[in-house]
């Protein structure tokens, strides 16, 4: 493999990088990136392997470069070693299901803000570089939301394009606990910047906007809880196998981006390997050519599966559904999410190339031949079992 080099053309040297959250979707892509392309080592951390388990086979050519420990930071003595013996860390550990903000309210916080705080406090004690991963849902709502609806100003990109270092953070009220997960990640997000400016925490802090790619989620019942609700792509994807209405949160009117999980990775393997760029900024990481309201989204997948899987387009494909009914109570949701990708641009030379057609068409290639046969049969399992 020839010597990679950093954005400033010098030799990068070979890192030791603690991966916390190893095992989850962006966690699984970034370590075959760092296995397959690089001479980094992992130290991956997580509850579950099955989206690494390919990783982890003895006798591959990277298997000397990646160990695995299956813990829980809330209380594992093992966290504070492995951050000790690594030279990065990167934290992806978090709840990050919309269906879980305002039903388990409780835990979002505690795992995106409490069980965080010891991963930042050994970062910070045994001077190691942080790459903590937030979310686009620090921003909350667009000032344009505010507006009325058929004020020009709505449509200024000063109202609803969102910038780092400058776009307020605009949640609902405390009642709306949806707002839980946003809210607790911009406070942990508060935190690092703080401990970097009063303890000299080297950190870069990560916006995802909307990364979507295979193995994100699950299909429930498949290989997830049959009662658990996952992302919208993931629940658009199991009503395709299934042949039912896509169903459409009010209306399906929610704007937005979405950005191929390769791609995305590409920007943190320039953040990892280039820190004299990264450290102390925070970078959105999103693809504001790829805007699609969710109804929008859905008529996109209907086409591209049936043209994938061979099958029709059916009669109805998608239905209403208000919010308190699909999510509970609690529920509130942002308009638009567009990333400024001025920063990122600049210092990282990072530009997303991938069409939401083109990510829809790779994404959805996977969930058809990983899960369309246990699909059905898991319906065919239950049209016996309710024929008893």
């Amino acid at each position: 493999m020839a010597p990679r080099l950093d954005l400033d053309g010098r030799c990068i040297q070979p890192l030791k990088i603690c991966i916390i959250g190893a095992g989850g979707f962006i966690g699984s892509h970034l370590c075959e990136a760092l296995l397959w392309n690089t001479e980094h080592s992992i130290i991956a951390v997580d509850i579950f392997c099955d989206k690494i388990q390919h990783l982890l086979s003895p006798g591959e050519e990277w298997s000397n470069r990646i160990d695995f420990f299956m813990i829980n930071i809330k209380h594992d003595p093992q966290t504070e070693k492995l951050i000790k013996i690594s030279d990065v860390v990167i934290n992806l550990a978090a709840i990050c299901t919309p269906a879980d903000y305002n039903t388990r309210p409780l835990d979002t916080i505690y795992s995106n803000f409490i069980d965080a705080l010891p991963v930042v406090g050994f970062c910070r004690d045994y001077k190691k570089r942080l790459i903590h991963f937030s979310t686009c849902e620090v921003y909350g709502k667009t000032i344009g939301s505010f507006l009325p609806k058929n004020d020009p100003l709505r449509q200024h990109p000063n109202f609803y394009v969102l910038k780092e270092d400058e776009s307020p953070c605009i949640f609902g009220s405390i009642d709306k606990q949806r707002w839980s997960y946003g809210c607790a990640k911009q406070l942990l997000e508060r935190l690092v910047y703080a401990e970097g400016a009063e303890n000299d925490l080297k950190f870069t802090i990560v916006r995802p906007f909307n990364w979507i790619g295979p193995r994100m989620d699950f299909i429930p019942g498949v290989d997830g809880p049959s009662h658990a609700v996952p992302r919208v792509l993931a629940c658009f994807s199991m009503a395709l196998m299934k042949e039912e209405p896509l169903k459409l949160v009010d209306g399906g009117k929610a704007q937005r981006t979405f950005c191929y999980i390769k791609d995305a990775i590409d920007a943190v393997l320039r953040i990892i390997e280039n820190p004299d760029r990264a450290n102390m900024r925070i970078f959105n990481v999103g693809n504001p050519m790829n805007e699609a309201s969710v109804k929008e989204l859905a008529e996109i997948m209907t086409d591209v599966y049936c043209k994938i899987s061979g099958k029709s387009k059916p009669n109805m494909t998608t239905v209403d559904i208000s919010s308190k009914e699909f999510y509970g109570e609690g529920y509130e949701d942002s308009d638009r999410r567009i990333p400024d990708m001025k920063l990122v641009t600049t210092e990282l030379e990072w530009q997303p190339t991938t069409s939401l057609h083109d990510l829809l068409e790779f994404t959805l290639v996977y969930q058809h031949k990983t899960y369309s046969q246990a699909v059905r049969e898991c319906i065919s399992k239950k049209l016996s079992t309710s024929d008893l």
